[in-house]
């Protein structure tokens, strides 16, 4: 029996039906007596009924209507459920810090139960009354275990370090459960990042991105080819399964043309990765940003000599290369209220709050001014090419000086015009700040940059107009917003300001990007 069916009137979204209720006939009948429908109960959220009848699965509102049959809900004694599945990562830590949250912002006690390694529940209690309003079940494994959960009916929501695959997304339309690639069916909830790490007795701090995946894939094997003593690596890498371990083959392996080494032990746990490399002084792993724990990360280092750390403001503006966003998948159909209300927490500032505490990065917009960047314009002058012109960094430098550069920003698909996941989530998180006036009586320019593939001028006109496609993505996005009240424009620079070398496809990707400054 599987986690959900052990308690059969998830579908129902009740806690008080026997298990033979959830295929028993109910009959809707309008309060006027006229109209009169009769079918299988195939859920109810407290407000609305969901029933399969001759006509196909139909949503009902349950105050327009009457209720006969033993499949019909106690309205007085309604406790909303909502099932949870997928990556342990989230699981652990960030989602219950999320529901706890949740439950003192809105009156609830949050007892948790713990059933196994692998299920636990949330009972959210009224403070006032002691009266139960929710049971919040959660089973934790991976972001393929979720999904399979999801296809099968068993989950409400999928705790996701990856994109959804093709196939997935594909059964899931198949099941009548939309599209799970629409902006309503997944959501970033927060980010996070593959951090190269090491033991803290090893002598190595830095790692070329090729040279990471070369020793992932068995080309590398002794640390003298990375710097550092003469010992063979040992790999350590997440499960296969797991969000992570995809991602690993996804952002590191395949754009090195490479395949993963047999040769790897596997961890289905971050923290005992964390903990396996840092007791071993010739480990090499690749960890979540959030479960580092007492290894040491390595920064990632290029060819000409410039390098990226993981750190909170380069993972939240996609600076850092290896980010990895974490997702909510929905399907479409209707959550009971709380679920809603859960939902629509998870994306306020309160929640930015729990999630920047439980160690992961939020998505809280911050204004960074040009001092507190780094040496971002010293690198722009250093490389700066014959094409690039002393004309063209004053250029720059007067038109964002005065400027902050919000976190926000927008990178590419590989090799597509199509926005990244954590891109998309920022211009419907944009949309919603104009829509809420954040930035009346401001202004917000859009700056397109490229990499150093080709000649200036084009490369200029394509940042351009990658500027003005997201400044319009997120103008159709802001449906409710008065424009008048904010200027938005938009600017390009071209490859005038590098984040990471060229020589290598990880550093053009980075370098392509559309950042938001603020006046």
């Amino acid at each position: 029996m599987t986690w959900r069916r052990a308690a059969i009137f998830a579908a129902l979204c009740l806690s008080t039906f026997l298990p033979a209720a959830r295929a028993q006939d109910v009959t809707l009948t309008s309060r006027d007596g006229r109209v009169e429908l009769t079918g299988t109960i195939l859920g109810f959220d407290g407000e609305f009924y969901r029933i399969e009848t001759l006509y196909g699965e139909l949503t009902v509102d349950g105050s327009g209507v009457l209720c006969e049959g033993p499949g019909c809900p106690n309205l007085q004694d309604f406790v909303a459920e909502l099932y949870i599945s997928g990556s342990a990562t989230m699981g652990a830590v960030l989602m219950p810090a999320l529901v706890e949250g949740f439950a003192l912002r809105n009156g609830y006690d949050a007892v948790r139960e713990t059933q196994d390694k692998t299920h636990f529940t949330y009972r959210l209690m009224n403070s006032d009354t002691g009266k139960l309003a929710a049971e919040f079940f959660f089973r934790v494994s991976n972001t393929d275990e979720g999904f399979a959960d999801l296809l099968a009916n068993e989950a409400d929501l999928v705790m996701a370090l990856r994109e959804i695959r093709p196939d997935e997304q594909l059964r899931a339309r198949e099941s009548g459960m939309g599209d799970m690639t629409d902006d309503n069916r997944s959501r970033v909830l927060a980010l996070d990042a593959v951090v190269p790490i090491v033991a803290p007795n090893n002598p190595v701090r830095d790692i070329a991105p090729l040279s990471l995946a070369r020793a992932y894939a068995g080309q590398i094997t002794n640390w003298t080819d990375l710097g550092g003593p003469d010992a063979p690596i040992t790999l350590h890498a997440p499960a296969a399964e797991t969000g992570l371990g995809q991602a690993i083959d996804d952002e590191i392996i395949a754009p090195a043309g490479l395949q993963m080494s047999p040769n790897i032990i596997r961890h289905s746990r971050g923290a005992d990765l964390a903990q396996a490399v840092a007791s071993d002084a010739f480990a090499l792993g690749a960890a979540s940003y959030a479960e580092v724990g007492n290894a040491q990360p390595l920064t990632l280092k290029g060819q000409c000599g410039r390098v990226l750390r993981a750190t909170r403001r380069t993972i939240k503006t996609e600076d850092y290369p290896l980010t990895a966003p974490m997702f909510l998948y929905l399907p479409a159909r209707r959550l009971p209220k709380i679920a809603r209300e859960f939902l629509a927490f998870t994306r306020g500032p309160a929640a930015q709050i729990v999630i920047r505490r439980a160690g992961f990065v939020d998505q809280a917009p911050e204004e960074v001014p040009l001092d507190e960047q780094g040496n971002r314009f010293a690198n722009a002058i250093a490389a700066a090419g014959a094409e690039t012109s002393l004309q063209e960094l004053q250029r720059m430098t007067t038109t964002l000086s005065p400027m902050k550069r919000l976190t926000t920003s927008f990178r590419f698909e590989a090799g597509s015009v199509r926005l990244d996941a954590q891109s998309r989530s920022n211009v419907q998180q944009m949309a919603r700040a104009l829509e809420q006036g954040r930035y009346d009586a401001r202004r917000l320019l859009f700056v397109g940059f490229s990499d150093g593939d080709g000649p200036a001028v084009a490369n200029r006109g394509i940042a351009l107009r990658r500027a003005e496609a997201v400044k319009q993505a997120v103008v159709q996005a802001a449906e409710t917003a008065d424009l008048e009240r904010v200027v938005l424009d938009v600017d390009a620079f071209g490859e005038a300001m590098p984040m990471a070398c060229d020589s290598s496809a990880w550093g053009r990707q980075a370098n392509r990007r559309v950042e938001v400054w603020v006046r």
